[in-house]
């Protein structure tokens, strides 16, 4: 999936922070990067779902990753994105506690999860990236659902707003950073 995108032996990486920890996702799958706005709450949602926002007139989910993977929770601050991406062509948003960079990332400098990891990490963990003094955990948001959970997702937001009350919310049209 990360040689879908090569150029030159190269692929482009969006690097982000979750605890003390740098993921990057392929450049293709992240559509907009947004300052922490105002999340509306969805009754029974699962645990890793903030909520909904409304972006330019569309509901779109968003879930907390450090939630998703299990990691503790902090306080929002300043620094927190989300990542407008794309998962299975559905866009959802994901929260992360800052966005660094976009890297070229050497193809060679890629390697596959040891097996150890790739258990417990599941499908979404598609390599290890290696640059001097530091690791990247590559990730696909494509397998950071199943489809069981990509259809409560949808189900939830279709859902989270009765009659045209998605028209009250208000329209968010920020840039990112």
């Amino acid at each position: 999936m990360y040689e879908e995108r090569q150029i030159k032996n190269e692929t482009k990486v969006v690097i982000f922070r979750l605890a003390d920890e740098e993921f990057g996702a392929p450049i293709h799958q992240v559509h907009e990067i947004l300052r922490l706005i105002e999340i509306t709450r969805v009754p029974r949602a699962p645990r890793f779902i903030e909520g909904v926002i409304n972006l330019r007139g569309k509901v779109i989910p968003v879930l907390d990753l450090r939630r998703r993977f299990d990691l503790p929770i902090n306080a929002k601050v300043e620094q927190h994105r989300i990542m407008e991406v794309e998962v299975e062509s559905q866009i959802i948003g994901v929260i992360v506690d800052a966005v660094t960079e976009v890297i070229s990332l050497p193809v060679d400098d890629i390697e596959p999860p040891p097996p150890m990891i790739a258990d417990i990490a599941g499908e979404y963990l598609t390599g290890v990236g290696k640059l001097p003094g530091r690791i990247i955990i590559l990730l696909n948001f494509d397998k950071i659902l199943t489809t069981q959970e990509a259809h409560q997702i949808d189900q939830s937001s279709m859902g989270a707003l009765p009659g045209n009350a998605q028209e009250a919310l208000p329209n968010h049209s920020q840039e990112g950073d």
